[in-house]
C-alpha cells in the first residue's frame, strides 16, 4: 500500500474527503517524526511502536563496480 492508497482508505473509512484524509495522515506522520526526533518512543496500541536506535556504521559495496564506500 502506498501513501495515496492509504489516504483513500482513510477517506472512505472515516467519511472524510481525500484532502482531509491527506491532512490527517500528514499531521500524524509529522507528529510521529517530531517525537522520534526528540528521542521519544512512539507506541500505537494495536499497531506497533517506533523508536530510534543508533547503530554502528558499516561499509557498503556497489555490486556493479565492487567499490566500497
Amino acid at each position: 500500500m502506498n501513501k495515496q492508497e492509504l489516504i483513500n482508505a482513510i477517506a472512505s473509512g472515516a467519511s472524510l474527503s481525500k484532502v482531509e484524509a491527506d491532512r490527517a495522515l500528514n499531521a500524524t506522520t509529522d507528529a510521529i517524526t517530531h517525537a522520534l526526533a526528540q528521542g521519544n518512543r512512539v507506541q500505537l496500541t494495536g499497531f506497533g511502536s517506533f523508536v530510534v536506535r543508533v547503530r554502528v556504521a558499516h561499509t557498503g559495496r556497489n555490486p556493479q563496480n565492487r567499490r566500497y564506500y
